[in-house]
């Protein structure tokens, strides 16, 4: 599934053709995706002009000139790719269609459905059920190693299984929390409650480091993640540890390589000599 990196490059690749322009066609080809879709929501969007694309957590936001905002949410294969123009033959799995008034057209494709779009309004939309729980966002200024402290304060949970909790902190899914525990040399297995000061600190910062890294890599193309432009994401190449099962660990000298654990059914990659 994209976390916060791939969904934020998808927001970047979108601001361009659509902020400012309006939208002379929206079409959904089908009623659902992973939930039904909007009844009216090719009403409510054609004709309207876009005035924002933003991103919370893993939720893309796009807003318009008369406040309804569109909620989507890539699931496991959604992707958004733009061309100066209808292509001559849409893709079986193309299943919302959106012009805009200087020829851009925008498909939303997904195999899987897996995603999701629904309306909500600029006045409701910190109240909407998929986005009021929701942690800090974890490149905002204001999240520091006292904001996480706080919200793993009392949590006997393993600190990995805390971080994907998304109401601990937004997006950070289970690519970048492994990558940033590495980086932090502390041990996925650590109880939550422990990262305190120095430690919680530590993690924040190398969490801020992971994901910009990521978002100016495009984010990781695994298998479905792909920018509106068409191009891949290159994070991949330059993970630390996701994935690296066996290979030796980056500046260290445990002489085990790194190895692989699962936690809480997700895959979990870590140096038992460097992380504590």
């Amino acid at each position: 599934m994209p976390e916060l990196p791939e969904v934020e490059t998808v927001c970047r690749g979108l601001r361009v053709p659509l902020v400012g322009k309006i939208l002379t066609s929206v079409e959904a080809r089908r009623a659902d995706l992973r939930g039904p879709l909007p009844v009216d929501m090719a009403e409510r969007l054609t004709g309207r002009r876009v005035r924002s694309v933003e991103r919370r957590a893993k939720y893309i936001l796009i807003t318009l000139d008369d406040g309804a905002v569109l909620i989507a949410h890539l699931g496991m294969s959604g992707r958004f790719t733009i061309t100066q123009g209808r292509p001559n033959r849409l893709e079986a799995h193309d299943h919302v269609l959106f012009e805009t008034e200087d020829g851009a057209f925008l498909r939303y494709n997904d195999a899987r459905r897996f995603g999701s779009m629904t309306l909500s309004t600029v006045d409701q939309l910190a109240d909407h059920p998929l986005l009021r729980d929701i942690g800090p966002e974890p490149l905002d200024d204001a999240f520091d190693g006292s904001v996480l402290a706080a919200a793993l304060h009392g949590r006997m949970t393993p600190i990995k299984a805390a971080l994907l909790d998304q109401k601990t902190v937004a997006g950070v899914g289970n690519i970048y929390a492994s990558e940033a525990l590495f980086q932090a040399r502390l041990s996925p297995r650590r109880l939550a409650a422990t990262v305190t000061g120095v430690r919680a600190g530590r993690l924040v910062a190398s969490i801020k480091q992971v994901l910009h890294r990521a978002i100016a890599a495009g984010g990781s193309t695994l298998r479905d993640h792909v920018q509106p432009s068409g191009e891949l994401g290159y994070f991949q190449h330059e993970w630390a540890v996701y994935g690296r099962e066996g290979q030796p660990c980056p500046g260290c000298d445990c002489g085990s390589g790194i190895q692989r654990m699962v936690q809480s059914n997700r895959s979990t990659f870590y140096c038992p000599k460097r992380q504590r």
